[in-house]
């Protein structure tokens, strides 16, 4: 991020002292303190029929690869707003955006700051690529492009999610399966338990 030189309020030179437990730019005449701010940007988990919504990114960094629909927080956004207005923009689709599953520094590192990690529902809309957007589609946990995903941290994010749902999915038809006393396809479910990575239990979702 640059530095002023001048101050933005009354056009003096600035000075630099250490100030708030670090060194900053300050103005000697109005005493305007410049802070860096951080960069808020947020993301979404958009899961439907037990597909996820990935966006092929059409800017750099990482132009080409694959992401959830995401970006920045405009100065006078709340970042659930500025996530339904981003995924809109991106995608077509409209949705309502829920909890917050992760935060994580930004991936690029000449925007330095807070990435928010949510879930989101589909509301309405149409699919079609968007803003910044090559191409938009629904991914089933077999169709995972895990080579291709844009950032390290979301890819990590997205492998946990499909595991606690592989995990929970199969207990629950496990479940069901022995309350009603239907021993072939109890047994039969059993076999399939193997196939399952179970969840870590450092896992954050």
């Amino acid at each position: 991020m640059p530095e002023f030189r001048f101050c933005p309020h009354c056009g003096h030179e600035l000075a630099r002292k250490d100030l708030f437990g670090r060194e900053r730019a300050y103005c000697p005449a109005c005493r305007f303190v410049h802070f860096h701010d951080p960069k808020l940007s947020v993301g979404g988990l958009v899961v439907e029929d037990g597909r996820v919504l990935l966006i092929r990114r059409g800017v750099i960094p990482r132009i080409g690869f694959w992401a959830v629909p995401s970006g920045f927080v405009e100065y006078d956004e709340q970042p659930r707003v500025a996530l339904a207005r981003e995924i809109e923009e991106e995608t077509g689709l409209r949705t309502q955006v829920g909890r917050v599953i992760d935060v994580f520094p930004n991936a690029d590192p000449a925007k330095p700051g807070v990435f928010l990690f949510f879930e989101a529902t589909v509301t309405g809309g149409e699919l079609q690529p968007g803003d910044d957007v090559s191409e938009a589609r629904w991914f089933g946990r077999n169709e995972m492009p895990w080579e291709e995903m844009a950032f390290t941290e979301m890819r990590e994010v997205l492998k946990v999610y499909w595991r606690k749902i592989s995990a929970i999915a199969t207990e629950t038809y496990l479940e069901e399966r022995a309350q009603r006393g239907d021993q072939t396809k109890f047994l039969a479910a059993m076999s399939k338990v193997a196939d399952v990575e179970p969840p870590d239990e450092r896992d954050r979702l």
